[in-house]
């Protein structure tokens, strides 16, 4: 397998990573990369001013990531190069207050539960890994993943559902605002090929990303080659690690240009 040239799916502290924005630089040159796109869950980093720019001779893509509802499942969008529309900005803003009361919600259902008093309190960009780690630190028997295993993961007593975009209207939003949109990690879907379905009407299909078990590629490179997508990738980074999984250099130049078409 060619070594990464770009990481195009990393998350900050700005949503639930470790890496704050100025660390970014120096997390890629120690992964050997050369360009890297900012991919919050339901947030365009407030610290980066351009769809693409240079740090610290770095170039970083200003992006996000979005989670849709479809008929079957839940996907998620990444969308690159966001010129931020007044629409998606509207959206996002709804989905951050979603996840604040969301959070609320999960706290007050875990603290009594526990009877402990979590150190966390709700802002933009929170999501259960913040809690989970909150229940982790607190004074309950529970660590990390068994917060998520028994409290609030899915169908657990303190699962709270997010109010989430439907597909066609989060596929309009980024098809406005970004020049490249992707279906990411296609294979860790319930329904892998529905999911390439709607990568049929997009950009491009995350083909490079860091399985926590064997796959076969077979119908993602099948969908590339029938829809002429564009195959982007990456690490899906929430901690100090990039360069796990990402596109080969040549894959990154035509992604450069893309890029460049809007």
């Amino acid at each position: 397998m060619e070594q990464p040239a770009a990481d195009l799916h990393v998350h900050t502290t700005v949503s639930d990573g470790t890496l704050r924005l100025e660390e970014l630089p120096a997390a890629a040159t120690a992964a050997d990369i050369e360009l890297v796109a900012v991919t919050d869950h339901d947030r365009i980093h407030p610290g980066l001013d351009a769809p693409v720019s240079d740090h610290d001779g770095i170039t970083i893509v200003r992006g996000i990531e979005l989670r849709v509802e479809t008929d079957r499942q839940r996907l998620d969008l990444l969308g690159y190069g966001v010129e931020p529309t007044d629409a998606l900005v509207a959206e996002c803003d709804r989905l951050q207050q979603d996840r604040i009361d969301r959070a609320r919600e999960i706290i007050d259902c875990v603290e009594p539960r526990l009877g402990v008093s979590l150190d966390i309190s709700p802002a933009p960009g929170i999501g259960r890994p913040h809690i989970a780690g909150a229940i982790a630190e607190s004074d309950a028997v529970y660590g990390y993943q068994e917060a998520f295993d028994e409290l609030i993961g899915n169908d657990c007593p303190c699962y709270v559902a997010r109010e989430i975009t439907p597909c066609d209207r989060g596929v309009d939003l980024l098809t406005e605002a970004c020049p490249v949109v992707a279906v990411a990690h296609p294979l860790r879907y319930d329904d892998p090929a529905a999911a390439l379905d709607h990568a049929a009407g997009l950009d491009a299909v995350e083909r490079y990303y860091p399985y926590d078990r064997a796959v076969d590629h077979t119908v993602v490179d099948d969908a590339i080659e029938t829809h002429d997508l564009l195959a982007t990738g990456g690490s899906d980074a929430h901690d100090r690690t990039l360069g796990r999984a990402g596109p080969p250099a040549a894959i990154v130049s035509r992604f450069r240009h893309q890029l460049e078409k809007r």
